[in-house]
């Protein structure tokens, strides 16, 4: 991995804690302005254009491009590989690693829980982009490790839950907050129910790849006595100030772009359930004979098949609430957990009525986004496409996760692959790297490839080509 700062890091907790910690220089930050800039930087990353809007957005088909299309037809720039990977390497992941140190060696657990949650989410997003990265070898502070090998996915995901599981050990929520964080403001009951809903989606993860460790991560979860997220107050989620540089990543590529709309796909598919919640991830045109109703564009058009759908006002914006500058970056949802419950219910990992979760799943997420007439949620629910098939949990749950899903693109695209609902069209002029299917990975960055390169051939070899065809180790189905 070819990386500008020497890197590496531990499968294993303690392992990697006596291995990587740099006692020397740990405490050179302050940690409350290096967690307020570590969080605020590295949500800017997850959710700005190369992983997020040109990324996951498109290619779970909840967005779709008008001008320069080239992504929206699965041609993904070499650059765009490049900066997820060294934005998060070089700098998020350095970043909470840090506090982790910090963390110990202030006698501050609370902060050291923070660093290991929130490193872990970004081990999380960087496996489930790419698959195979370098894990055990990465993040070596002061150790020359310009090389690090790449662990299976299979490794990097027994070393997160570990990871999260000692860290909901480590929270003392009678002792102290932590400074400078944004995300809960110092509240550790909800740092713990994060860590612990976090691990739950991460076990659900894999549950195709190694069955039965997930169902005991899940059944140990789902005992009732383990702190979960219980209520939309829960959701973990940066809230950006509004004015530079705080502000949301997709309101900044507004001030000089205007090339997203929303998709087709999910436009006819929330019409046709009278979904509430259209009005809000999408607006109307506002010129042109479409402007009475909703009109999303179709993904993977050409330069040329997208202009002649008219003036750029004859189609339909994202929705102003993920334009706003003061839009949450949305980690993890207490609708997700629900979901992920019903579906723990579903494959009878743990007792309980998994349409009752369902439904309590797709009403999370409708308060979320503040509908809470309770009429017309019931009637939303009683409709035969929204109803719970037990027969085919996985249709109803990737349906309707994959609407709560929106604007979380990453996280939508990583769940897609995984249940396999809803069945997407494949771009309407997809390019040759992507063989005629919709992508189920990016390819390793170039640097990789040139400098990395036994590393690099190695993962490659044991995980398949390096192509966005290629499937990771749980994407079994």
């Amino acid at each position: 991995m070819a990386l500008p700062l020497a890197l590496g890091l531990g499968s294993c907790t303690k392992e990697f804690e006596a291995i990587n910690t740099n006692p020397n220089n740990a405490t050179t930050a302050n940690p409350a302005y290096l967690l307020t800039n570590a969080e605020r930087a590295n949500i800017f990353r997850l959710f700005d254009i190369p992983a997020n809007q040109d990324g996951g957005e498109l290619i779970i088909q909840h967005w779709a491009k008008i001008q320069y299309t080239t992504e929206d037809q699965y041609g993904f720039r070499a650059t765009s590989y490049q900066s997820i990977w060294d934005g998060f390497y070089a700098a998020g992941l350095q970043d909470f690693n840090q506090l982790i140190a910090i963390g110990k060696q202030t006698n501050n657990p609370n902060l050291q829980a923070v660093g290991l949650v929130m490193r872990s989410y970004l081990f999380s997003v960087l496996t489930d982009l790419y698959g195979d990265i370098p894990y055990s070898q990465a993040l070596r502070l002061g150790e020359n490790v310009l090389t690090p090998k790449y662990d299976s996915q299979e490794a990097v995901y027994t070393g997160l839950l570990a990871d999260l599981k000692s860290a909901s050990s480590l929270i003392q929520t009678t002792g102290g907050g932590v400074d400078g964080d944004i995300i809960f403001g110092g509240n550790m009951v909800k740092w713990q129910k994060f860590a612990n809903s976090l691990r739950l989606r991460l076990a659900m993860r894999i549950v195709d790849a190694k069955e039965a460790t997930a169902k005991a991560e899940i059944a140990e979860l789902l005992n009732g006595t383990t702190p979960l997220m219980t209520s939309n107050a829960d959701i973990a989620q940066f809230k950006f100030l509004g004015s530079t540089p705080n502000t949301n990543p997709i309101y900044e590529n507004r001030l000089t772009r205007d090339d997203h709309r929303i998709s087709r796909s999910i436009v006819s598919v929330l019409r046709r359930r009278n979904d509430p919640r259209l009005p809000i991830y999408a607006d109307k045109p506002t010129c042109g004979d479409s402007a009475a109703f909703y009109r999303g564009v179709r993904n993977g058009l050409t330069t040329s098949a997208a202009s002649a759908l008219g003036p750029l006002c004859s189609t339909s914006k994202v929705g102003a609430y993920f334009l706003a500058p003061t839009a949450p970056g949305v980690l993890q949802t207490y609708s997700e957990v629900l979901f992920l419950k019903a579906e723990a219910i579903a494959r009878g990992y743990v007792t309980g009525v998994a349409a009752t979760e369902y439904q309590n799943a797709i009403k999370a997420s409708m308060e979320q986004y503040g509908i809470t007439d309770a009429a017309a949620i019931t009637t939303y629910l009683a409709q035969p496409n929204v109803v719970y098939n037990a027969a085919n949990y996985k249709e109803s749950i990737g349906v309707q996760k994959w609407i709560a899903l929106f604007g979380q693109g990453v996280e939508a695209w990583s769940e897609w692959r995984r249940l396999d609902y809803p069945k997407l069209p494949v771009a309407a002029t997809p390019a040759a790297a992507a063989a005629g299917k919709i992508p189920v990975r990016f390819r390793y960055p170039a640097n990789e490839q040139s400098i990395n390169t036994a590393s690099r051939a190695e993962a490659v070899a044991r995980q398949g080509a390096d192509l966005i065809t290629t499937k990771l180790w749980w994407d079994k189905l």
